[in-house]
């Protein structure tokens, strides 16, 4: 994948998260019931929380190539923040946004 690619793709989840959070507020504010009592399944609550942690990731995702891509025009693309070795090319395609080796990347977790 590339970064234009992932950006795209960044960007059409946070346009659709962002309309699926606005259509359970506004379910939300329609509603004159009580959902938290309700036995036949999930919350409005818990729907609106699950949408907006999906959409802070998406956000923080598309954050994160931007960043990339700014790593491009400055010419450190592809170089290892912590170490300063290259980033093997297969990271990159699986992870175009990737700041670091995959060496350095298992020594965080």
């Amino acid at each position: 994948m590339t970064l234009e690619e992932a950006r795209a793709e960044a960007a059409a989840r946070v346009a659709a998260l962002t309309a699926q959070l606005a259509g359970i507020v506004e379910t939300a504010s329609a509603s004159s019931g009580d959902d938290e009592h309700d036995p036949e399944g999930q919350t409005i609550a818990y729907d609106r929380a699950q949408v907006a942690a999906l959409l802070a990731a998406a956000r923080r995702d598309l954050e994160e190539v931007d960043a990339a891509r700014a790593r491009v025009e400055a010419g450190t693309y592809g170089v290892c923040e912590r170490c300063g070795r290259p980033i093997a090319p297969e990271r990159l395609e699986a992870r175009p946004a990737a700041r670091t080796c995959v060496p350095c990347a298992d020594r965080r977790t």
